[in-house]
């Protein structure tokens, strides 16, 4: 088991000549592997498994067995109730239009893309061997991230690995967004309860063109736009405008890195700062902030693959 423990701040990591704003060498295999959260250095099995033992259903199949399938509907009149999976034994493979792409094996998990952003999947999952698994749905997830906040974490931790490789080769590209999107993750009743168990000292407000964060800083908070605009930008290059109820900071909060974006305020703006031990009591307080917070995740690496494909 790892020693990372994600409810308490961690130490900065050792030095390395890991650049993020570059991409990585072409032969590192993480570069071209479809996303999966076990390639992630936060990803830790132990702190998985006793999340899912604690919410999820034993669930057993045979080799040639279809867990799920692509395009599968996850939401909706037609669709089918979603699960993600833990794999206790026996090995899965993921597909695309029949071409494989990975193999899942013990102590991974997978399928969680569909549901927390409760969209299509966007692979099908057939089982190579027999085996074991425990699967939770959307609303067994967020029931246990209430009582295991450090899952959601986690989690969020392994999904920014990727959106850091992918921004850096938007950086890299000098790719322009054909759209620069505009976002709001949490609706009123989430920021009327998160307003309230925050401190009024929490509340911070800034200038038209105040620069709020900046490029390799280490991120001490977190920010929640409560009126206002502020822009995302990457090496120079918009990406994003945060609008009133969308969050942004939470990558070098949540797992220590450098910031891989900046802020800048678009017009004077009020924002919830908040730093880790308050962004913990928040989730285990209300779990459905970390889904709306894992979505809006699900939903820029969605984007960002869009731009670059």
């Amino acid at each position: 088991m790892s020693d990372f423990d994600f409810t308490k701040p961690q130490p900065p990591p050792p030095p390395t000549d890991f650049d993020f704003t570059k991409p990585p060498a072409p032969q590192a295999p993480a570069a071209s592997a479809p996303f999966k959260a076990a390639q992630s250095r936060f990803y830790d099995a132990a702190v998985a498994e006793r999340l899912f033992r604690a919410a999820g259903k034993p669930e057993r199949f045979a080799a040639g067995q279809a867990l799920f399938t692509e395009d599968e509907k996850t939401k909706g009149l037609f669709r089918s109730a979603a699960r993600m999976y833990f794999l206790l034994e026996g090995e899965v493979g993921l597909t695309v239009a029949g071409r494989a792409l990975d193999t899942v094996r013990p102590g991974e998990v997978f399928g969680e893309m569909a549901v927390v952003s409760e969209r299509p999947r966007s692979a099908t999952a057939t089982a190579k061997t027999d085996g074991s698994a425990i699967s939770v749905d959307r609303a067994q997830l967020q029931e246990a991230i209430g009582r295991a906040p450090e899952f959601a974490l986690m989690l969020m931790s392994v999904m920014f690995d990727r959106l850091r490789f992918l921004s850096a080769r938007l950086a890299t590209r000098k790719i322009a967004p054909a759209a620069v999107r505009e976002t709001a993750i949490l609706d009123a009743p989430m920021m009327a309860h998160l307003e309230q168990s925050l401190p009024r000292t929490s509340i911070v407000r800034h200038w038209a063109g105040t620069v709020i964060m900046r490029e390799g800083q280490t991120g001490a908070f977190m920010y929640v736009v409560r009126s206002g605009r502020v822009w995302i930008t990457i090496q120079g290059t918009p990406v994003e405008v945060v609008i009133a109820g969308g969050t942004f900071g939470e990558m070098a909060l949540v797992d220590q890195s450098p910031r891989t974006a900046a802020a800048t305020a678009e017009t004077e703006c009020e924002l919830l700062q908040l730093d880790r031990p308050s962004l913990m009591a928040a989730v285990q307080r209300q779990p459905a902030i970390a889904m709306a917070m894992l979505r809006a995740v699900t939903e820029r690496l969605r984007y960002m693959n869009e731009q670059l494909n």
